[in-house]
């Protein structure tokens, strides 16, 4: 059993690290061959911070831990709005631009109530082509946004990103050969894959030894893992005083997790072994994605006392699995 639980701790480091050199060397290598930053920002770093989260959820499925699967992005999805928020909240108090609160927030609800809907019913491939299809819409919808409001702001964030090293690596930018950064991101790959393979096989190990159902382990060790990159990367943010970064990087991450991650669940488990959640938690993680929207809304602002509403509303949850 502490042989099982090292190997979990293991995979976490190595998805932890493996995703931030997958998501920095692939927006380096997008960069150089002059991709425009606003699909850098939204597809390349976007998509690749929710790696982890695919990637478990994937292999979790595939090997027939629908448990984990989704309990993974369940748990993600709520603690990226509750525990996460509400820690940036008690760092610093923040403001948020209405546009955010106007366009992205709302899309990123949405995604998360699609979700909720299918994951209730089964994700299996033909939910997985609802949820691709739907994938292809906001990633479209996200990049015409940003190009309509002008391509600055994206375009300093991702030089930022670059420069900075990423969410975990803290190294500044060097001059790389060519080759080096295509090598890094393939790198990236096996490391996720690899940390991913190490944490679900140990985690569904553990979940069967003790006895514990495992959406239970998804919903708690498994989604708190993967979601140490958006933990590291909103303290980051936070601290430089970028709060759009912080509130649109949490509900950006929600919406991939719940659309393409639910995608790859489905496409991943099969119609005989669909993915299945419980109405009583699906209906928790879509309350906490409104109940972030509508403080949010109420100032355009968050306070400390936001952010213990926030962190209270994740400690309410996890009673809740008792009755998934």
């Amino acid at each position: 059993m502490a042989l099982q639980i090292l190997l979990c701790v293991a995979g976490l480091v190595l998805l932890t690290f493996a995703a931030d050199h997958l998501v920095l060397g692939s927006s380096r290598l997008a960069t150089r061959l002059r991709i425009s930053p606003v699909v850098v920002g939204v597809v390349v770093i976007g998509l690749g911070t929710s790696a982890p989260e695919f990637l478990v959820s994937a292999l979790a499925a595939a090997r027939g831990d629908t448990g984990i699967a989704v309990g993974n992005i369940v748990g993600s999805n709520i603690l990226n709005l509750t525990l996460i928020l509400g820690v940036a909240a008690l760092i610093t108090p923040f403001a948020v631009d209405s546009r955010v609160i106007r366009r992205e927030v709302p899309l990123a609800v949405a995604s998360v109530g699609l979700f909720a809907v299918l994951a209730w019913f089964g994700l299996n491939p033909l939910t997985a082509l609802l949820l691709a299809a739907a994938t292809a819409a906001a990633l479209f919808t996200l990049v015409r946004w940003a190009r309509a409001g002008g391509n600055q702001e994206i375009a300093t964030e991702v030089a930022e990103f670059d420069a900075q090293g990423g969410a975990v690596i803290v190294a500044p930018v060097k001059h790389s050969p060519v080759w080096f950064e295509p090598v890094r991101t393939v790198l990236g790959l096996v490391g996720v894959l690899a940390g991913a393979q190490l944490l679900v096989a140990n985690a569904s190990a553990i979940a069967e030894q003790f006895g514990v159902p495992q959406i239970i382990i998804g919903f708690t060790l498994v989604a708190l893992g993967t979601s140490l990159p958006e933990l590291v990367t909103t303290i980051q943010a936070q601290r430089r005083g970028e709060s759009d970064l912080v509130v649109g990087n949490l509900f950006g991450s929600n919406l991939f997790n719940s659309l393409a991650g639910g995608a790859v669940v489905g496409f991943a488990s099969g119609m005989d072994n669909p993915a299945r959640a419980g109405i009583t938690l699906l209906v928790a993680m879509l309350f906490t994605a409104l109940l972030a929207w509508a403080l949010l809304r109420r100032g355009l602002r968050l306070t400390r006392a936001d952010g213990l509403m926030l962190l209270g509303a994740y400690l309410l949850t996890l009673p809740l699995l008792l009755a998934s």
